[in-house]
């Protein structure tokens, strides 16, 4: 569940990210209340899956994961251009957040383990 949490709140980043830009210095109101709204409820989500998730793989995973959204986003509506090595690096970054999922997190020192 905090891995769903988290990837929604990812997807609520790229909304906020792309509204902050389309608010024209917050001077326009709708997506001024579309990027609040968005960046309200992405740091809730974020910090919510933090209390299972280690705070540097939920940052990374939030972050890349919202950055990759932006940036396709952008390419798909045509503010941004579609090249091959955009694809491949947004690949890359696709590639890292799942790599983070799948590696298990190793014990702290100093932390309690269950017997």
């Amino acid at each position: 569940m905090h891995w769903l949490v988290l990837l929604i709140s990812a997807v609520l980043e790229a909304v906020w990210a792309t509204a902050l830009g389309m608010s024209d210095g917050f001077s326009r109101p709708v997506p001024t209340v579309v990027f609040a709204v968005g960046v309200t409820l992405s740091m809730l989500g974020l910090g919510w899956a933090m209390r299972e998730i280690p705070i540097g793989t939920a940052y990374a995973v939030w972050t890349g994961t919202g950055a990759a959204l932006t940036v396709l986003y952008a390419m798909a509506t045509g503010a941004e251009p579609v090249t091959v090595l955009r694809l491949l690096f947004i690949a890359g970054i696709v590639g890292a957040v799942i790599g983070l999922k799948l590696v298990p997190p190793a014990p702290v020192e100093g932390e309690r383990t269950e017997r």
